[in-house]
Parts: C-alpha cells; structure tokens; sequence
C-alpha cells in the first residue's frame, strides 16, 4: 500500500489538472462572445505576442533556414543532387521547423511572460479584487491573451517560414559547396510547397499559440507561495508548453499527413 499511495496520489494530481484545465479551456471559449467589448486589451496582447516578438523570430527562422540549408545541402552535394535543396528547405520550414521553433520561442518568451503576470496578481490578491468587483477574471485576462495568441502566432510562422526560406536560399547560392542559383532554388521550392502545406503549418500554429496562452492562464491562476511561487509557475509554464506543443505537434502531423 506504501508503494501504491504515491502511484495514486501522482494519479490523482495528474485527473485533476486535466480537469481543471479542460474547464479553463471551456470558459475561455465561452467568454469568446465578449470580444468585441475587449478589443483594445486583445490588440494590446496581440503587440505584445506579435510585434515585440517579430525581430527575434525573423533572425531564429533566418539561422534555422540557413543551418539547414549547408547541413542538407553538402550533404546533398556527395551526391550531386544538391538542386533539390529548396525543395527540403521549404518544406522543412513550412510544415515543421517554422511552426514548432516559433511557437517554443514564443512560449518561453511570451507563455512565461502570462504565467508570471497573472501569478503575481493572483500571489497578491488582485485576482480576488477583480471579483470583489464582480469581474470575471478569466473574461478580463485569460480570454484577451488566448484570442491574441491564436491570431498572432499564424501571422509570426508565416513571417519565419518566408525568412528561413530566403536564409536558405542565400546559403544555397554563395555557399560553393552547394552552389545552387537562387532562382533554381526558388523554382524547385515552389514545385514542392503547394497551398495545403502551408494552411497545414499555420493551423499547427494557431493550435500551438492556443496551448501557450492557455497554459500561461492556468500555470498564472494556480500561483501561490509569495515570489518563490511566481517563478516556479513561469517555470512550469515553459515546460508544460515545451510538452504539450511536442506532443499536439506529432498528432497533427500523424493525422494530417
């Protein structure tokens, strides 16, 4: 029995942070219909999410696109199939890296960012004012930083998908290992991308930008224990969303495939 208390309790913990998750999940949704009377809190998200994180995520998408490019591409070049290097690049970016590195760059920037906001409001009590007040605090914080993220996240991997492309094909014409013109290139990227693999990698997206938001809401409500706490939730919330991005990233792939 010693041996199994522990099994059960961990059990238990994990049932109940489901549960408390799907249900921050439903009301969130629920409180969609007052949107528009929270625009100028979700635009102000949405910079947050978007536009402050833009320029570190060009030049993440910009190296990626380029380290990718000389590894495949030498690699390619034994073989002399090196013109094919596009083709890889592109969809790589598209349909993989470009969804997943964003999206993890956004979660320890902007998820930790939520999970510590709302965790010092909760910590000192300023959650339980908004009540006092008879301001739903999910409607006020987790709704506006949810539809921000949803919207915000696409329009960041569609930026990083372009950069890392470009990054590649540059690599792929001053590189004399690979030695591949940049119209050659963009040609074969073109012949390999259709529009289905990019709508595939932006809804990937905006399933990812779903999980930060919610996970940074949830880790941010169940904040306690004075400042120690507030960094142990910007903690938990990085590595909830590392998790949860992983996994949704796999399922989407085996099912949309």
């Amino acid at each position: 029995m010693q041996i199994l208390k522990p099994i059960g309790n961990s059990v238990l913990y994990v049932g109940q942070t489901v549960g408390e998750m799907i249900a921050l999940l439903c009301e969130m949704l629920y409180f969609f219909k007052e949107a528009p009377r929270n625009l100028t809190s979700i635009f102000r998200q949405m910079s947050i999410v978007g536009i402050e994180t833009l320029p570190i995520a060009m030049l993440v998408a910009l190296f990626v696109g380029m380290v990718l490019s000389v590894q495949t591409g030498s690699e390619l070049a034994l073989y002399g199939t090196q013109e094919a290097i596009g083709a890889i690049v592109g969809l790589s970016m598209v349909k993989e890296l470009g969804p997943v590195m964003t999206s993890l760059l956004v979660a320890g920037r902007v998820g930790s960012s939520m999970a510590a906001e709302i965790g010092a409001m909760q910590v000192y009590e300023e959650i339980d004012a908004l009540k006092t007040l008879e301001i739903n605090p999910v409607r006020y914080l987790a709704m506006p930083r949810l539809i921000a993220c949803l919207f915000a996240v696409p329009a960041l991997v569609a930026f990083a998908m372009v950069v890392g492309i470009i990054g590649g094909g540059i690599v792929a014409e001053v590189n004399p290992k690979i030695d591949v013109p940049f119209n050659v290139y963009y040609e074969n990227m073109t012949r390999a991308i259709n529009y289905k693999d990019i709508v595939k990698g932006l809804f990937k997206a905006m399933v990812f930008g779903g999980i930060i938001a919610h996970v940074g809401c949830y880790v941010g409500f169940k904040a306690s224990g004075g400042a120690r706490g507030i960094g142990e939730s910007t903690t938990r919330s990085v590595v909830l969303s590392f998790l949860l991005i992983m996994i949704a990233n796999y399922l989407l792939t085996r099912f949309m495939i």
